[in-house]
């Protein structure tokens, strides 16, 4: 009944009818909040007005009975869409369409303006739960909530298209999240019944936590054994990132050797630029999970005891308690989760998956903690892994949000993409472009002062495996660096063969727990001077501090090999320069892994051949910058069809939800198996899962040391006949993300990991 004696709307049910809450009172809160979170952006009417009509389908006695479990199948957010449309309010009504279905197009929002026709044709077959949509808004104006609609609005359809999306995101992040915090505080209720809102993260406090990394660094300095060039170039990477963070704010590069100290040099720039510009986050990317454990070890080390477990938050998808201990169920680790969940700490650690895959998202999940972006620190660590066909939207999203919301970005990398020459094809996405400031100053001549090793190419003719074996089981110690799993395993088996003291083997067929025993091993091996000699992957190229009088490595892209050889005399404390021998790996069908790897390397042999081995100085800022223009060159041309098109084609249109299908980091879904590295852990494991019936957060977090991610096989592959699916419904094989090794014999824990029974397990 409308009018004077209107009925009460509700938004959410509780236990009892006395608790339900009215939705006058949500639409109210979830306004004021996300105008709150959206002032940042300059937004904050229009968040205040999304925030208003978000619900606007629950005016209605057909929500009622939804609540009461009468009714089911209903969309409660299309007539909120359809009001922002008849105000020409198109960023509120796409993010109002989407807050529970996602981000759609502007195109989706045409079908609105008939009600009727729309339902009768829904594209999710949902009945809407009124069609009468102005008697909606009656309701709403009857409720003594009042409409005001913005004068202006974050998006402009004439905006070149990255940065007109991601404006649409910012606006749908704050509505988001405001909705989320609001819907949560009533289903978690005080003892007096009133809402129980979530305590916000920790301040960053930029300043004390600056000094608290001076101090670490200064004893870290002395502590040092690194020779003296050594420590003398650290300490001006240091110094050069301390005063770059006086410059004003922007986007950067931090070019930087391996070696060179940047994972704390960097945070020290982000410190003291946050403390400058009253910045309030920092966030942290880094592309491996074996860099991330890392670098959360070394900040939560350094912060947390002081700050407290929130200051530092851990966000990928293995990620489960606060401090990387415990069983993930205390209330302590819950928040620690709920803080995750949008981002509200002051400094976050996470992959660049997550990063920049939810700059292109559309699901509310995925979107919620990008408004936490703006007027914050955000620094990308190994930039070099950037796919090239992913470059120009990333570097046009990340450049919008440092231009319109306040956001600092550094690109940080020993191996610096030129990605200054892509400016032109940025602006056609983003007005701002891109065009970044160095933070360290080039008369520093950090790359020069770095040259410890030696390159020599053996490129002549490819290397057999039995000779390169019989070289390496004559090195005493060394690191051969190889591209493909099974490469690595070929010459193990090789070496084991002729009984090689101090072999040892790292790829990602090992899990964890059991690549982290082994990197102590060869780290004791190495200090004691002992025989070490290991096989690895690509694995141990970026974050993992070794330092090996000789490096071996397969042919491959340029910055890789750069990588790798910056794991050979990196404390240059030898007498001479380290040595790097590339080598040809002999011919067979597939010599690389999938993607663009082979495309790089290719760019790094036509180099190879047009300047000689003369002309390959992987210290050369300018040989870099030569191999990623021309890498970038090439991509562009590839780009003309295929995936990095149709995602150029969809960002055209807006269209939110094929963007974020296209845009991917890793196109190969994987799946996570857990192995019996541990035995005791294993079965403990196991017996674990099998009562709870399904995976838990804090069985994850237990679960991760002990975990191998592989790509997910094809149907009908034979691999799927040695995993145990952690949800018992073999049906359901396709969606699911966990399950258990069968057969204990597949794991060599004493050198191999995962081995090569079904050959897909080393491709």
């Amino acid at each position: 009944m409308d009018g004077p004696g209107q009925a009460v709307y509700y938004a959410h049910s509780a236990p009892t009818r006395e608790g339900w809450e009215p939705l006058r009172d949500h639409l109210r809160d979830v306004a004021e909040r996300a105008a709150c979170f959206a002032a940042r952006l300059g937004a904050a009417d229009e968040a205040r007005f999304a925030g208003l009509l978000h619900d606007l389908g629950k005016y209605s006695s057909t929500f009622t009975l939804r609540l009461e479990g009468k009714e089911s199948g209903l969309d409660h957010w299309s007539a909120g869409a359809w009001a922002a449309v008849r105000c020409r309010s198109l960023a509120a009504a796409l993010v109002i369409q989407g807050h529970h279905i996602g981000l759609q197009s502007p195109d989706s929002l045409r079908d609105l303006r008939e009600p009727e026709r729309f339902e009768q044709h829904h594209p999710l077959g949902l009945k809407l739960t009124e069609n009468d949509f102005p008697a909606l808004l009656t309701r709403l104006a009857a409720d003594g909530l009042s409409l005001a609609v913005p004068e202006s609005s974050i998006f402009n359809f004439k905006n070149p298209k990255a940065a007109a999306m991601l404006d649409v995101r910012m606006l749908f992040s704050a509505l988001v999240d405001a909705d989320f915090l609001e819907t949560e505080a009533h289903f978690q209720r005080r003892p007096d019944g009133g809402k129980a809102h979530r305590s916000a993260g920790p301040d960053l406090r930029a300043a004390e936590a600056l000094a608290l990394l001076d101090a670490r660094l200064a004893k870290l300095a002395e502590e040092s054994s690194a020779a003296s060039p050594v420590r003398e170039l650290r300490a001006d990477l240091l110094r050069a990132c301390r005063e770059g963070g006086d410059l004003s704010q922007g986007i950067f590069t931090l070019s930087a050797p391996t070696g060179a100290g940047k994972t704390l040099a960097m945070l020290a720039f982000a410190l003291r630029h946050a403390a400058v510009h009253g910045l309030s986050r920092i966030v942290v990317a880094v592309p491996f999970l074996s860099i991330i454990e890392q670098t959360v070890k070394v900040y939560r080390d350094l912060l947390c005891p002081v700050f407290g477990d929130f200051y530092v938050l851990e966000h990928h998808s293995l990620a489960g308690t606060r401090n990387g201990e415990g069983d993930g169920q205390s209330e302590a680790d819950r928040a620690a989760r709920r803080l995750a969940e949008n981002w509200d700490a002051p400094l976050v650690v996470t992959t660049s998956v997550q990063l920049l895959e939810s700059l292109f998202a559309n699901r509310p999940s995925a979107c919620r903690k990008l408004h936490r972006l703006a007027g914050s620190v955000i620094l990308l660590d190994e930039v070099q892994t950037l796919p090239p066909r992913l470059a120009v939207p990333t570097l046009a999203t990340l450049s919008h949000l440092a231009d319109r919301y306040g956001s600092s970005v550094v690109f940080a990398t020993a191996t610096q993409p030129a990605f200054d020459h892509l400016d032109e094809r940025v602006r056609s996405l983003a007005a701002s472009g891109w065009a970044p400031e160095e933070i360290v100053d080039p008369s520093l001549d950090l790359f020069g002062r770095a040259r410890r090793t030696q390159v020599v190419w053996q490129m002549d003719s490819p290397r057999p495996w039995p000779s390169l074996a019989e070289e390496l089981a004559g090195s005493g110690t060394a690191l051969c660096i190889v591209n493909l799993k099974r490469h690595a395993q070929t010459l193990c088996s090789l070496l084991r063969e002729r009984d090689v003291p101090g072999l040892f083997h790292l790829s990602t067929n090992l899990c964890p727990a059991h690549r982290e025993r082994i990197l102590a091993e060869v780290r004791r091996r190495l200090d004691l001077k002992l025989p070490c000699l290991l096989i690895s992957t690509q694995c141990v190229e970026a974050g993992v501090d070794l330092d090996f009088p000789l490096v071996f490595r397969a042919f491959g892209p340029l910055d890789a090999i750069a990588q790798a050889a910056g794991r050979c005399n990196r404390n240059g404390r030898l007498p001479q320069q380290g040595l790097v021998r590339v080598f040809l790996p002999e011919p067979e069908e597939e010599r690389y892994p999938p993607g663009g790897y082979e495309q790089a390397a290719s760019v790094t042999r036509m180099l190879l051949k047009a300047r000689g081995p003369e002309g390959m100085d992987i210290q050369s800022t300018e040989l870099f910058d030569l191999y990623y223009r021309t890498l970038y060159d090439l991509t562009r041309v590839a780009a003309a069809e295929g995936k990095a098109k149709k995602l150029l084609d969809a960002m055209q249109r807006l269209d939110f939800q094929e963007t974020a299908e296209l845009y991917r980091l890793i196109d190969q879904d994987a799946i996570n198996v857990v192995v019996p590295y541990a035995p005791d852990a294993f079965a403990t494991l196991v017996r674990e899962l099998r009562e709870a019936g399904r995976p838990t957060a804090a069985w994850v977090r237990r679960a991760r040391p002990h975990t191998v991610n592989v790509y997910r096989p094809k149907d009908g592959d034979s691999l799927w006949g040695y995993l145990d699916p952690a949800v018992a419904d073999r049906t359901k094989q396709k969606g699911q993300e966990w399950y258990v090794l069968l057969d204990d014999q597949l794991y060599d824990r004493d050198m191999l990991g995962l081995t090569a029974v079904p050959q897909v397990w080393i491709a």
